[in-house]
């Protein structure tokens, strides 16, 4: 199927799934949100024959988070209207972390806001070792709520703490230290370092590993489902707060939010 923002290759049993919009430093929209769930709802029909997904980003960088122009829409956006576009990205993510088959993170540039939620619901991640990271969120008087249930299976309670009430950006080594990475290697070893996993993962077995993967899930806490709901309204109740329309406001102005120090 051919998608506006997504490019999709296989290489026998390999699917690589890439974000394609490097005019934007590969930001979300609802659109991309749409079809990375259709591709995602397609890859389990025929999961059969793939047996590992590499997602990474075209450009110079992985994904850096929101979309300004959707952030120019989302402003004026009402609750209902803010809860339908917060649910339809939280099934997005649930989705991908639902993959019968192993995801692998191939980071590079940078991973912020959303992007770093997708490294969040990769199983194997290797990035480059200038890759920057960030739950930057709070910086624009947001939450990131429909991520949350994601990036603290990864990172745990700690580590959200700090990097999500901050919104600091930090460095691939810290996201290895933290868990959200699992391999730092220099640029011109990215491939051949996912290529490595890759392989490994290919000497399993594709069933196993998929109960292996669903285990995981359900053992270590609540399904997505019960999450959902709870995140997508904590989401869109924080874009409709004063808070969250000022710093909304301020970054597409290119200005300091009022409680910017």
């Amino acid at each position: 199927m051919a998608y506006q923002f997504l490019t999709t290759t296989r290489d026998g049993p390999v699917e690589s799934l890439t974000l394609n919009r490097p005019d934007v430093r590969n930001a979300f929209n609802d659109q991309v949100i749409g079809e990375i769930t259709e591709w995602a709802a397609g890859l389990g029909e025929r999961s059969r024959d793939v047996r590992a997904v590499v997602l990474g980003g075209a450009g110079k960088v992985f994904c850096a988070g929101a979309d300004v122009a959707w952030m120019s829409k989302m402003i004026h956006y009402t609750q209902e209207e803010n809860l339908r576009d917060a649910t339809a990205m939280s099934r997005m993510f649930a989705a991908l972390d639902e993959l019968p088959v192993p995801l692998v993170g191939r980071i590079h540039g940078a991973a912020l806001g959303g992007g770093a939620g997708l490294a969040a619901v990769c199983d194997l991640v290797v990035a480059d070792d200038q890759a920057v990271f960030g739950f930057t969120e709070v910086k624009l008087g947001i939450l990131p709520a429909v991520i949350t249930p994601f990036a603290l299976a990864k990172i745990g309670r700690s580590a959200a703490r700090e990097l999500f009430l901050t919104g600091a950006r930090f460095s691939a080594t810290r996201a290895r230290e933290i868990g959200l990475v699992h391999a730092v290697v220099p640029a011109a070893e990215l491939d051949a370092s996912v290529a490595q996993y890759v392989r490994e993962i290919l000497t399993g077995g594709p069933d196993c590993i998929a109960a292996v993967k669903a285990l995981i899930r359900k053992v270590w806490s609540r399904s997505s489902e019960e999450t959902t709901a709870m995140t997508a309204s904590a989401a869109a109740t924080c874009r409709v707060s004063a808070e969250g329309q000022e710093g909304m406001k301020a970054f597409l102005e290119k200005r300091k939010p009022s409680w910017s120090q």
